[in-house]
């Protein structure tokens, strides 16, 4: 028997709360669209010009009618807007506790892989029951990651990493899109996103073909690019410590404080004159060309594993060392060592 949805299924725990808004959207609209057609249609039949109508004396003006239609549109967008904005930061804010894979979009494909090397084309797999955050970045233009099931759309962008996150709660394969148009293969740049069960999930990855992990693949480059001696040499060090440096405050020569995320370790990489540590000189040379996105990536995870090291010899500061890029916690280091601006690698 053919089957027809008007909407993919509810397959993460943001779907139900993005339709019920959606449908209260719709509703709305649906009501009043009504409402305006019956009342034009009254008015027309009522006041048409073969009537007899006392038309001697016009209103102008009526301050009822003035208040209700102001009063009425704020009382029903007031609480839509709350709804809206309880779900943008809902949305924007991923449990520590998420599992994280790393996306590079590219002309025409969704280059997906797993801190413990597993890497996939066009295909994502999760599991079930578990917070997923996508830390994205585009090689080339700017792309779009869509789930229409898990109601979760994300710009990915060159020059910079993005973020979404979902959980899944229904088993099953589901539609992935490019929901930005990106060239002409735009509409080829698909790809299915499969949720497992746990244990599912479990075989799946141990039975794939895992390259080197990312955290290995990291501490590798950190190593062949020099790094080490500016950042981890006591006797030459010229560029403070990197343990515990995402998530941290970075305090720069400007008197800015920022977090040290994702996207202020790639630029600190790949343009690292542009925020200077207070404390340090601009003498650390770019990267740019030198790395791709996949492996300033892996530099990254190879950074939040010094963290998970330095937790582990520090019980109850940070979260259980894992290959897998998830279950961290910040540790907090002192803001004049935490930055990459400044060694001479």
């Amino acid at each position: 028997m053919f089957e027809f949805s008007l909407f993919p299924p509810q397959a993460s725990t943001h779907a139900i709360n993005v339709d019920w808004i959606y449908l209260c959207l719709v509703g709305i609209t649906i009501f009043f669209c009504l409402l305006i057609t019956i009342i034009i249609a009254v008015f027309a039949v009522r006041y048409r010009n073969s009537v007899e109508v006392d038309r001697s004396n016009p209103l102008t003006h009526s301050t009822f009618l003035e208040v209700t239609w102001t009063v009425i549109p704020i009382l029903i967008c007031i609480p839509l807007f709350y709804r809206g904005a309880q779900l943008f930061f809902e949305g924007n804010s991923p449990p520590p506790d998420a599992m994280e894979i790393y996306v590079v979009g590219k002309q025409w494909m969704w280059k997906i892989e797993h801190p413990a090397g597993l890497q996939e084309i066009n295909e994502l797999h999760v599991p079930m029951g578990r917070p997923v955050k996508l830390i994205m970045t585009s090689q080339d233009v700017v792309h779009d990651f869509f789930i229409p099931a898990f109601r979760v759309k994300m710009d990915v962008l060159p020059g910079r990493f993005t973020s979404l996150w979902f959980e899944a709660i229904l088993e099953g394969t589901y539609h992935l899109f490019c929901a930005e148009y990106c060239g002409t293969e735009h509409a080829g740049m698909t790809g299915k996103v499969y949720v497992m069960k746990p244990a599912d999930y479990q075989q799946w990855l141990s039975g794939g073909i895992v390259g080197e992990d990312m955290v290995t693949a990291g501490a590798r480059l950190f190593d062949k690019h020099g790094c080490k001696t500016c950042h981890m040499n006591p006797d030459l060090q010229r560029g403070p410590k990197l343990v515990a440096l995402p998530g941290s405050v970075v305090r720069l020569k400007s008197g800015e404080a920022l977090v040290a995320d994702e996207n202020y370790i790639r630029e600190s990489i790949l343009d690292p004159k542009q925020k200077i540590v207070e404390g340090y000189e601009a003498i650390m040379p770019t990267y740019e060309g030198l790395l791709t996105e996949t492996e300033v990536m892996q530099i990254i995870e190879y950074l939040k594993s010094l963290e998970e090291a330095q937790g582990a010899k520090n019980p109850g500061t940070a979260g259980v060392p894992g290959g897998s890029g998830s279950d961290r916690s910040a540790v907090k280091a002192d803001p004049a060592e935490t930055t990459l601006e400044t060694s001479d690698e």
